[in-house]
């Protein structure tokens, strides 16, 4: 009976029975599946097939000193959409400091506990924005909330949230990991883990990592690829040290680019454009 039982066991493939582990990117690896998501005639193929873009809220500001401006929120929505439709699954993380951010707060006098809660808030807001603007194009969008506020967003759940990505929907990770203390890039790394992304975007106002600001020295040299020690050795800025080693640990590369630059999210996807890669 029990070799029956094992015998009907080893007939069934692990992709069947396991299906969130078999989409997994270290079951792709390990099983030599290839990293490209081939598409339809006339469309672009991608290097990968689930991704995490992890931008800033002030990238949500535009040319404004504070909040949101819809038009930049808009554009943004329109670079997702643009990698969306290419069959990519995406999940987001969006920074709060367009809003508020806990540090500052903490520097002001407040308790830092209770500044950083309200950063988490801050995300919130910034992710219903980015939601709002992203259905207003066509594309299904969860948020999903670290603290739970079931009127306005999903609570973590990891398998509902693999489950969003299988059916196609984006989904944005809000108010952080749910903990002070840390930051949304610590939180973007692992959402990105915990959802088996196989890489982390990050968008930022240059096109890369730089060893000096590019905006003050004429003289920055760009990196096109530097490695996770390095960058911890160097204070080099990409996303803060416990971020960087969660990504080191778990051999998850971060590809740093350009925001600004039209259609670069989705060139990058591509094989194209300028950016930099942190990896091992």
């Amino acid at each position: 009976m029990a070799g029956a039982r094992e015998t009907w066991f080893s007939g069934i493939e692990p992709a069947v029975i396991f299906r969130h582990f078999a989409q997994s990117r270290f079951y792709r690896i390990r099983h030599g599946a290839i990293h490209m998501t081939e598409q339809g005639e006339g469309q672009a193929s991608t290097r990968y097939k689930r991704v995490l873009l992890k931008i800033s809220g002030e990238a949500l500001m535009g040319d404004q000193g504070y909040g949101l401006h819809p038009p930049t929120v808009a554009r943004i929505a329109a670079e997702v959409k643009s990698v969306h439709d290419l069959g990519v699954e995406i999940c987001m993380v969006i920074g709060g400091g367009n809003i508020f951010r806990g540090l500052q707060g903490s520097a002001q006098g407040m308790e830092r506990t209770t500044a950083d809660y309200m950063g988490m808030l801050a995300t919130v807001m910034n992710a219903l924005a980015m939601q709002a603007a992203l259905e207003d194009l066509g594309v299904f969008t969860r948020v999903i909330s670290a603290i739970p506020m079931d009127q306005v967003c999903e609570p973590y759940i990891r398998r509902r949230a693999v489950r969003h990505l299988e059916k196609g929907r984006v989904c944005i990770f809000a108010a952080g990991t749910g903990n002070p203390y840390f930051t949304t890039d610590t939180a973007a790394t692992l959402r990105a883990n915990e959802m088996t992304c196989e890489a982390i975007f990050k968008g930022t106002k240059v096109d890369g990592v730089y060893d000096k600001d590019p905006n003050k020295h004429t003289d920055a040299k760009r990196y096109t690829r530097v490695s996770y020690d390095e960058v911890l050795q160097k204070h080099l800025g990409v996303m803060d040290a416990s971020a960087i080693a969660l990504a080191r640990d778990n051999n998850l590369p971060i590809v740093v680019f350009s925001l600004d630059e039209p259609g670069g999210f989705r060139g990058i996807l591509a094989g194209k454009g300028t950016y930099t890669i942190v990896g091992g």
